[in-house]
């Protein structure tokens, strides 16, 4: 996987070290490969990271210092997104890392996207996080105002290794688009597309994150953007082809002067690792995923924290959890 660039921690920067206390204890590193940097999966990474680390000589949690796992420093890195993320977490440069609910169940299991290619079975589940809708985007003076529209124009598919190019390809095909011979397309991370779309130099992009994303948001704050809707019978076919993906909207104001709701489909967004994490490890992680403090902070952090609640950490998941995470949803009513 080609890593874009690596954050030191950033629990470091939420814990405060308590005056001349010399810790003898190492840190252990815990690593959470996320997304481009304009994309969902970065900064709830990052907020899951400071949610989870406790340097070794922070000030205890109950006197303002970090709350999450003792001498455990998370570290978030940018990647190129879902399949980069299975990969580097299959192979063990990361511990972890935020995937796509249908790229990681076809990396188990060898079948879709890794038809033919040996089954990743060292993946484990932590958490399902979030909902990712797929958002099709173009400037709003661009003209283009469907999917339909895009035959013949300059389209963003995603990043390689990612679950947005692998998405774009299934959804492009459902409406009968070709690549390279509908549509021409790019491969880039959502800041540069947005960033292309804004300077008229790409005509539209496809998207698969959580809203808001702050590329987008920066698009329709500047020049004004377009979301295309994907409704009605082109919806029902998208649904049939692509299973793992469900119906959803994008609510009216998510993004400025997009004043109406738009239908559109989602895919989860879950949080995996491999098997030879240890279980106390993984169960004192998931633990701190859903403390107190990291509650605080992701309602607080991102727009789309709030919809990361524990209610919903084991809905749809299928495959299996680490032994550590199950151990703790067990504990806590979510597993039998």
């Amino acid at each position: 996987m080609r890593v874009l660039g690596s954050l030191t921690a950033i629990a470091l920067g939420a814990a405060i070290l308590a005056p001349g206390l010399a810790e003898a204890q190492a840190p252990q590193f815990f690593r959470i490969g996320t997304g481009g940097a304009g994309g969902t999966y970065f900064p709830i990474g990052g907020i899951i990271a400071t949610g989870i680390s406790n340097p070794p000589g922070s000030r205890p949690c109950d006197k303002g210092g970090a709350c999450g796992v003792p001498g455990l420093v998370a570290i978030v890195q940018s990647s190129d997104g879902s399949v980069g993320n299975i990969n580097a977490v299959n192979s063990g440069q990361m511990e972890s890392g935020i995937a796509q609910s249908d790229v990681t169940h076809w990396a188990y299991t060898g079948t879709g996207l890794f038809e033919g290619r040996p089954k990743v079975e060292t993946l484990r589940v932590i958490a399902n996080l979030f909902p990712e809708h797929i958002q099709v985007f173009a400037k709003g003076t661009g003209g283009v105002t469907s999917i339909e529209q895009l035959k013949g124009k300059k389209v963003n598919y995603g990043p390689p290794a990612s679950g947005t190019l692998v998405g774009a390809r299934l959804f492009f095909e459902v409406y009968g688009l070709k690549e390279k011979v509908d549509v021409q397309p790019e491969f880039l991370n959502p800041q540069p597309a947005a960033d292309r779309i804004r300077d008229g130099q790409l005509d539209a992009a496809f998207l698969i994150a959580g809203t808001p994303t702050a590329a987008l948001v920066e698009l329709a704050s500047t020049v004004g953007m377009t979301l295309l809707p994907v409704e009605g019978a082109m919806r029902e076919k998208v649904l049939k082809a692509i299973p793992f993906w469900s119906e959803t909207t994008i609510p009216a104001g998510t993004y400025k002067g997009i004043d109406k709701e738009i239908p559109t489909v989602a895919v989860g967004a879950w949080w995996v690792t491999n098997n030879k994490q240890s279980e106390d490890t993984v169960y004192k992680v998931t633990e701190a995923l859903w403390n107190k403090n990291t509650r605080e902070l992701l309602d607080n952090g991102h727009a789309k924290g709030k919809a990361i609640l524990r209610d919903n950490a084991v809905k749809g998941v299928s495959i299996p959890f680490h032994p550590g995470a199950e151990k703790y949803y067990k504990e806590v009513g979510l597993l039998k």
